[in-house]
């Protein structure tokens, strides 16, 4: 067993807004599962002294769109997932492989759209990038399809299912909902694009009226990508549809995304917020989206920074069904160290949010393994370091020597 305490923590964050943060405290993993905090360890193999800065899980993108593992062909770049964990993003989830040159979304047939999931699932989703967690294989939706579809998305493992270029004139013969309670009876969730049509022009417009009539699990960026419903659309959903999460992306309109945080607010209902990025695509490669959307939430939005951070972590890992984005006992130890940077007046990356100040990221943690162990390539250096320790391990004592007998007449 391999175990890793990290001390010196400054401030804790859970990822759950329920949880108040810890100051002053500790955390121990043990073979890449959290099993204490606020706890020593007699002996661990690794120490990380977190220098006084602030700890909190990695950063859930909940709309990320793969299409070979770290190529994307919507901007001709290599490596974006790798630039993304420095960003602080230790888990992703596809919300649909999109880009494949020459998919046309006007001629999407259910053995096409089923075979590119699985395809994704058992390759980019299985070699984790750059070390990143990537829940790669999204079904996209579109007429025609039979349980027996969804019975072979099971079998593979697939677990998200996405409308985005299914055909709303049909939206009262019923299958859509059929395909609501085929995948809630596999343990499926499945997100909806809402708003204007995507960069494809294929895409379907959605609108409070459909999403009503449908029911998604997950109302993808509701505040737009690129544009969104009207107000009056966004607050129906909001309203009308409880039981579902509501997604903002990096694509976002900001405006909209400012509305959204009010009704959810006046709503009491902020715990349904999930993020995301929504690239690569039109909006580009953009590795600190997660943190930025952070920032916007807690500085301009008027969203407690507690709770934005947990839109960012635990809110989006729990309406993606994933086991990590919480810092608890039994949960995978994908955590950041962060602070404020040199030129910062805030104390800890939760005033970096309020404030709006990009913090610096020092160690990106996956299952507890570094992999940035001090310094992120995607942000300036907080103005406190991390340091490393491996305390000298006890020689091993050698077995006494045999005594030889001398016998005896």
């Amino acid at each position: 067993m391999t175990t890793l305490l990290v001390e010196d923590i400054g401030l804790l964050i859970h990822g759950d807004p329920a949880l108040a943060p810890l100051r002053d405290t500790t955390v121990v993993i043990e073979d890449g599962v959290i099993t204490g905090i606020g706890t020593d360890h007699p002996a661990p193999d690794q120490v990380l002294s977190a220098g006084g800065l602030t700890v909190m899980p990695g950063l859930v993108d909940g709309h990320v769109h793969p299409t070979f593992g770290e190529w994307t062909p919507a901007q001709d770049a290599i490596g974006w997932i790798g630039n993304y964990l420095h960003g602080g993003t230790t888990s992703m989830v596809s919300a649909g492989e999109l880009h494949i040159p020459g998919l046309a979304f006007d001629a999407l047939t259910p053995e096409l759209v089923l075979s590119i999931a699985i395809t994704s699932k058992h390759t980019t989703g299985r070699m984790r990038p750059s070390g990143v967690k990537v829940n790669a294989g999204t079904v996209l939706l579109v007429p025609g399809m039979t349980e027996e579809h969804f019975d072979r998305a099971h079998a593979e493992g697939i677990d998200q299912l996405k409308f985005i270029f299914y055909d709303w004139n049909r939206l009262g013969d019923g299958e859509a909902q059929r395909y609501m309670q085929w995948a809630h009876d596999r343990g499926m969730t499945v997100k909806m694009h809402s708003g204007g049509v995507s960069r494809s022009g294929s895409s379907r417009v959605a609108g409070s009226d459909v999403v009503l009539a449908v029911r998604p699990d997950i109302v993808g960026h509701i505040s737009g990508g690129p544009i969104p419903a009207p107000d009056a659309d966004i607050a129906a959903i909001i309203a009308d549809l409880p039981s579902a999460y509501v997604e903002v992306c990096s694509s976002n309109n900001y405006r909209a995304t400012k509305f959204v945080a009010e009704q959810l607010t006046e709503h009491n209902q902020v715990h349904r917020l999930t993020l995301g990025t929504d690239t690569p695509g039109g909006t580009g490669v953009i590795p600190r989206g997660m943190l930025r959307n952070i920032c916007y939430l807690a500085s301009v939005c008027g969203l407690d920074p507690v709770a934005a951070v947990a839109a960012a972590t635990g809110q989006t890992a729990r309406a993606h069904g994933l086991d990590t984005g919480l810092l608890a006992e039994g949960r995978p130890a994908d955590l950041l160290v962060l602070g404020p940077i040199t030129g910062s007046v805030a104390t800890d990356a939760l005033e970096c949010f309020a404030l709006g100040d990009l913090p610096g990221i020092a160690t990106v943690l996956v299952d507890g393994v570094a992999l940035v162990e001090t310094r992120s390539q995607q942000t300036p250096p907080p103005s406190r370091a991390v340091t490393w320790k491996h305390p000298t391990a006890q020689p091993a004592r050698l077995p006494a020597p045999a005594t030889r007998s001398t016998g005896c007449c």
